[in-house]
């Protein structure tokens, strides 16, 4: 049997990790429906041998590598074991990335970043897309509260035709903050765009709303009022 302790830790990797493969697959990344309705004795047993091991499961060891379709735009994840991680694990990342050239990453933090962590990511971001999560970040996936309205971002090309067919500049679009919780978990980036759909129910006003459409969260098809941000 597992001791309280033991039991709590593991329970909440468990929920971690099942964020981080919705998160990715969300972003377009090729991830089995197996991974994502894992049971929590399978991801134990995946990661720790056996349930009843009363060893807390190693985060360096969830560390995984994803694609997009095609093998594009590889993406690591990285589970520091370390309370604040420090300069040196992040330098020891980019190196791992540079030497399989893999530009984009998430770290998932127990805590947070040192003060030089942080100035090293600052760094790393001219050459590295990296996004930075705690833990207790992505103990629940926020695209499924009820207030969080669909997102969907918008490709370059989508991004051109939103601008011509309303003949507006980008400046003249609303915006939406790249710190924004729903923005950082698609990996948005200054210049991206977003359309969002809102129920009509619990939408903006009827001056707010640029286009009717509809959704599917969550398997339900509702009339949405259509809204689209500039991430800045």
């Amino acid at each position: 049997m597992e001791s309280s302790t033991l039991q709590d830790e593991n329970t909440k990797l468990f929920r971690v990790m099942k964020t981080c493969y919705e998160m990715l697959k969300d972003r377009g990344y090729e991830i089995e429906d197996s991974e994502i309705n894992m049971r929590r004795k399978e991801f134990i047993e995946k990661h720790n041998g056996t349930i009843s091991n009363e060893t807390i499961i190693r985060r360096e060891d969830l560390t995984f590598l994803k694609s997009k379709p095609g093998n594009k735009e590889p993406i690591y994840v990285f589970f520091p074991e370390s309370l604040k991680i420090g300069v040196g694990v992040i330098r020891a990342y980019m190196t791992r990335m540079k030497n399989e050239n893999v530009l984009r990453a998430i770290i998932v933090v127990r805590v947070g970043l040192t003060s030089g962590a942080k100035a090293a990511q600052t760094e790393v971001s001219a050459v590295a897309q990296v996004d930075i999560f705690t833990e207790a970040e992505l103990l629940v996936n926020i695209r499924y509260h009820y207030l969080v309205p669909q997102h969907i971002p918008l490709s370059k090309q989508e991004k051109k035709e939103l601008l011509d067919k309303y003949t507006v500049k980008e400046a003249q679009l609303p915006r939406i903050l790249h710190t924004d919780p729903v923005a950082r978990y698609y990996g948005l980036r200054r210049g991206q765009v977003v359309k969002i759909l809102r129920p009509i129910e619990t939408g903006t006003s009827e001056k707010d709303k640029d286009a009717f459409d509809s959704n599917n969260k969550d398997g339900k098809e509702e009339i949405c009022y259509v809204t689209y941000r500039i991430v800045s």
